[in-house]
């Protein structure tokens, strides 16, 4: 097999997801490496359509196409369907590295509270001006502005649906890594670390969490983080197809590589996306084109967190 193939695959990988769930498999051919859809690590509950699931598999596949030509390949896209995207490479000599390369392996979501300084004008416009892929579409919002407080209010409403819903938190739990044991075990999930929590056994864990899994607890601690946010980013598509999705993925895996190289930090805050009247909301009251709200993102500066397990690429390969 192609060490430098599986390299890429590799690199490929370290690409977002929903609870880190890691949801992709890779197929190596001789001129190919295809992405599949890893279903049995779906989230039926948040994500029922599997829209999450195929917007993280384009993170992937941008950092695939990345990786590829810092080992000296062009690549692209010859297929994308529910079953996976195949991506073509053929070796080059002549090839110009992506600076968006060395990036990759420093990407973290920084789910910490901010440090309240705002985002420069000049590099807002910077950050405005990074390539989109077709019926993808990036809006920021000034967190304080009109904009932001519907924003904001909608995210609430999504923690009064989400920690309501039996079925939501037991999906989630169901994903918390506690303790070393259970990370190094895993690999994936959501890490006691990146939380900044000590860790503890998983029997006392597991009640003291779901004690805060509360939508009142959840929304004083997102309003915290909104507060020393800088921007909101909405990220939109057009008809909410799975080539858009992966589109988006594309984009979201270009810009949060760009936000790294610029030392701004990240992290998601998609509850209005994940319900279904709240999206509507925000089709009607933000100003978005009608355009279909499909994540929402809060930047701004923080210190680092500890990065989040990552599954061998060996355990990986089909």
């Amino acid at each position: 097999m192609n060490t430098d193939y599986i390299q890429i695959a590799s690199y490929a990988s370290k690409a977002p997801s929903g609870h880190n769930t890691q949801p992709w498999k890779f197929h190596i051919a001789a001129s190919t490496i295809t992405i599949i859809p890893n279903l049995e690590v779906a989230l039926p509950v948040v994500d029922s359509d599997n829209r999450e699931l195929f917007i993280s598999l384009g993170c992937a596949v941008e950092n695939l196409l990345i990786s590829a030509s810092h080992f000296g390949y062009t690549a692209h896209i010859i297929e994308c369907s529910r079953q996976g995207i195949t991506a073509e490479l053929t070796k080059t000599e002549a090839m110009i590295e992506d600076a968006l390369f060395s990036q990759i392996e420093k990407r973290q979501t920084n789910r910490s509270i901010f440090n309240r300084k705002k985002i420069s004008d000049e590099v807002l416009k910077q950050l405005q001006t990074i390539r989109k892929e077709n019926s993808v579409q990036f809006y920021f919002a000034e967190m304080g502005t009109p904009f932001a407080n519907i924003i904001t209010e909608c995210i609430m409403k999504g923690n009064e649906t989400q920690m309501n819903d039996t079925l939501f938190k037991k999906e989630l739990l169901s994903w918390m890594r506690f303790n070393r044991k259970q990370v190094e075990a895993t690999l994936d999930g959501l890490c006691y670390q990146v939380f900044g929590n000590p860790p503890l056994p998983t029997i006392l864990a597991r009640p003291i969490v779901n004690q805060f899994l509360k939508p009142k607890v959840q929304s004083k601690s997102d309003k915290k983080k909104i507060e020393t946010s800088s921007h909101f980013v909405v990220c939109t598509t057009q008809k909410n197809t799975i080539e858009e999705w992966v589109n988006l993925g594309r984009t979201l895996q270009r810009f949060l590589l760009n936000i790294t190289e610029m030392g701004i930090s990240y992290a998601f805050l998609n509850q209005p996306c994940e319900v279904t009247k709240l999206v509507l909301t925000l089709q009607e009251e933000l100003p978005i084109n009608r355009e279909y709200p499909t994540l929402i993102i809060r930047i701004g500066y923080a210190n680092p967190v500890p990065y989040s397990p990552r599954k061998k690429i060996e355990s990986l390969l089909v």
